[in-house]
């Protein structure tokens, strides 16, 4: 019976994936990107008007470093319309919280008092560590990923501060996924099927107003609105974005691993792809536009 629930469950997935038109020239522009690349990446690009698709290793899994906060952000409104969590609570922030490095939630004093939407924000839009951890604790990992799970995510699941999720945590970090399934979370929630359409319209707009926009936000128009988060560790770097368009919305994701390049600057190797990826992207989709950064911004990069 488990060999007949397998067989079909590969079925299910491989129709799904024959289901979306390849786009090849633009699939092949992605092999040419990559080569070279003194690592492993993975991408995933869609275009939501066509349904057309372009990929490289967009099913192998990858650390998502700070995009786990997009499943622990899911996991919390889940709760919230459990009725669980309110909104608009006032949580009290405790020293035992604490994750160091620059975080503004971090830097609170014990006893301090925040909303929870406050938390939620800046959990995505400045990547704030401590505040995420203390999103996923309240609402806990397993859960998070038996939320994953129903929504038919094969891979994609927060492994830190998880029960039975050590092993995963050894390889991957404090999340994992692939660029197709990141990609699809995003997707969704742009079109409402996210816990609900209210909760998903919440998280697409705080997904609007990141402050750490010098990868790929920076090869895209800044009158052009995009919903994204990134991530990065020493030998990781990642980001998932999902442009309004004006000739019609489009979706992407890349992630690596095992770079050589660990720097922590601009002209990291994996910031680079990302970089030259959304430039690419942008104008292949938007081929009439004339847009350029601006001469100089580059000092102006978070």
């Amino acid at each position: 019976m488990r060999k007949i629930t397998l067989i079909i469950c590969f079925l299910s997935i491989a129709n799904s994936l024959l289901a979306q038109p390849v786009d090849k020239n633009l699939t092949g522009r992605l092999h040419d990107l990559v080569k070279g690349f003194q690592g492993e990446a993975g991408i995933y690009v869609k275009n939501l008007k066509t349904g057309k698709t372009a990929f490289v290793n967009a099913d192998t899994l990858f650390p998502t470093a700070s995009m786990v906060k997009i499943p622990i952000m899911v996991g919390v409104f889940d709760e919230i319309e459990k009725g669980n969590l309110n909104y608009n609570a006032e949580l009290i922030y405790r020293d035992s919280l604490l994750y160091e490095g620059e975080d503004i939630i971090g830097s609170f004093k014990d006893g301090e008092k925040i909303r929870l939407s406050k938390v939620q924000m800046l959990s995505i839009t400045t990547s704030d560590n401590t505040g995420s951890l203390w999103l996923q604790k309240l609402v806990g990992g397993e859960k998070i990923n038996n939320i994953l799970q129903s929504m038919d995510f094969k891979h994609t699941r927060v492994n830190s501060r998880t029960p039975g999720r050590r092993p995963n945590w050894e390889v991957y970090g404090w999340g994992q996924t692939t660029p197709r399934e990141m990609a699809t979370l995003v997707e969704m929630i742009r079109e409402g099927k996210v816990i609900s359409p209210a909760a998903s319209e919440r998280m697409y707009r705080n997904l609007i107003r990141i402050y750490y926009d010098g990868q790929a936000l920076s090869q895209i128009p800044p009158y052009i609105q995009v919903a994204s988060k990134s991530g990065a560790v020493d030998e990781a770097r990642s980001e998932v974005v999902l442009v309004n368009a004006p000739h019609g919305d489009y979706v992407f994701c890349i992630t690596t691993k095992n770079q050589k390049d660990t720097s922590w600057n601009q002209q990291n190797e994996g910031f680079r792809l990302i970089r030259n990826l959304s430039a690419l992207l942008w104008n292949y989709f938007e081929p009439k536009s004339h847009w350029q950064p601006a001469a100089g911004v580059e000092k102006y990069a978070e």
